[in-house]
């Protein structure tokens, strides 16, 4: 009799570690991204930096990246780890530095990968984010419109690239 109150008791042992092992899975899984008013802000000065890419404007790029920098370093030192918004606000400091289109659109390319991993943890928008690709640059970027819009190589391939995934 002992033996089967024995067995009854580990096999509810085992069912009641399983069931909180999934339960925490799940959680993990579907936990909730955080919205956050200055990480919004910096995704539209992000835009803004595509948009003038796009439009072959290193002037308006520059201006982007400046005001970029800016709302970065306004954040609460706790909303994006330290180091997190040190690489954005140095991406965008060259940016902001060189008057040169080609030199913008390859720091561009980093900034658009550390963005990238920022929408994992913040949504950014109400409305759909599209990580886009272009091939020919190899490299991807964040757009709010599901329309290519290519700032890598602006009106010379205006349409280059596939979008790649939504993030909601």
């Amino acid at each position: 009799m002992q033996s089967l109150w024995a067995h009854e008791y580990h096999t509810m042992k085992k069912q009641i570690i399983t069931a909180f092992f999934t339960v925490l899975a799940i959680s993990f899984a579907t936990a909730q991204k955080k919205k956050d008013a200055q990480v919004s802000k910096l995704y539209q000065n992000y835009i803004a930096i595509k948009s003038a890419l796009a439009s072959d404007d290193a002037g308006k790029a520059a201006k982007s990246a400046s005001e970029f920098v800016q709302t970065a370093s306004a954040m609460k030192s706790n909303t994006i780890p330290a180091k997190n918004l040190a690489d954005l606000k140095n991406e965008a400091s060259g940016i902001a530095k060189t008057g040169k289109i080609a030199s913008q659109r390859e720091m561009f390319h980093n900034l658009s990968n550390d963005m990238y991993a920022l929408s994992r943890q913040f949504i950014f928008s109400d409305k759909p984010v599209y990580l886009q690709y272009c091939p020919m640059a190899e490299a991807s970027w964040l757009s709010n419109e599901e329309k290519i819009v290519n700032p890598y190589y602006g009106n010379s391939m205006l349409t280059c690239g596939t979008v790649k995934s939504t993030i909601k």
